[in-house]
């Protein structure tokens, strides 16, 4: 194919992924006597699957997870109280459209981490840009960028990624710097941009996280109201695997299943019965 005479002009056109299809494509319209309308649009249709392959690849790296994380590859039967139904509606990223915000809380182990990364891998095959970082490293690196001068550039992203998602939050204290430029995200971000948020405290101790109960009162308001509040009970899921020497079998994921309960004043429910 490096050396094929279309070669140069579909470079020009910036089309020279279709020679990876190309020929297959040629045969395959001489046996099934395709016109040359039906062969050129497969081979548009190729072009296009390509580029959103390599676009939602891209956006995969820049947003920091793991592609193999996905819903389908989440050990279900090892946290029978997660909301299945919910999280089925959740993967269909409304609450991205509608700047809702979502909160797994839990035991470390649980699962919380896996399912924010699958969610986020959804959000990115539907077009939309994501970024996710460990609360702490997030925070440690806005701070460093006043140093260098990258600040407003790095907040204007955190502020208007399509989803931001914040790993392990309270798992470190947070110095008063950090406690106010996570405020400030969460202000800004408020109705406009959804937040995705994990973290092994239930929110009544986030007071303690923020060390500023002004602070923390106005930011457990502005992240649950329009939520999707998840609760992940069980063991952890590394030590299960560290105790039987296996992973645990990963099924599908199924539409039924109950929610879980709810440890803080009750946020909004399955948007599919809205």
């Amino acid at each position: 194919m490096l050396t094929h005479p279309l070669l140069p002009k579909l470079k020009a056109l910036k089309l020279s992924g279709m020679l990876e299809t190309l020929e297959m494509r040629s045969a395959a319209a001489q046996e099934d006597s395709q016109s040359p309308v039906e062969f050129l649009a497969l081979l548009l249709d190729d072009e296009i699957e390509r580029r959103e392959q390599t676009r939602s690849r891209r956006r995969v790296k820049e947003a920091g997870i793991d592609e193999s994380k996905t819903l389908a590859r989440f050990d279900f039967t090892a946290a029978p109280r997660v909301p299945k139904t919910l999280l089925a509606d959740l993967a269909l990223c409304r609450f991205v459209e509608r700047g809702e915000n979502v909160l797994f809380i839990g035991p470390t182990g649980t699962g919380k981490s896996h399912l924010a990364q699958a969610l986020t891998n959804e959000a990115i095959r539907r077009g939309y840009r994501a970024l996710y970082r460990p609360v702490h490293a997030l925070l440690a690196s806005l701070h460093a960028a006043r140093a260098d001068g990258s600040y407003p550039r790095q907040r204007a992203r955190l502020v208007n990624v399509d989803l931001l998602v914040l790993d392990d939050f309270g798992l470190v204290p947070l110095p008063a710097q950090a406690v106010e430029d996570l405020y400030e995200l969460i202000r800004e971000r408020y109705e406009r941009r959804p937040i995705l948020l994990t973290s092994n405290r239930a929110p009544e101790e986030w007071g303690e996280v923020f060390g500023n109960p002004l602070l923390a009162s106005a930011a457990l308001d502005r992240l649950t109201h329009h939520a999707h509040l998840v609760t992940l009970t069980g063991d952890s899921y590394r030590q299960r695997k560290r105790k039987t020497g296996k992973t645990p079998a990963q099924p599908e994921p199924t539409a039924s299943g109950k929610e879980a309960d709810n440890p803080t004043r009750k946020p909004r429910q399955n948007t599919a019965n809205r």
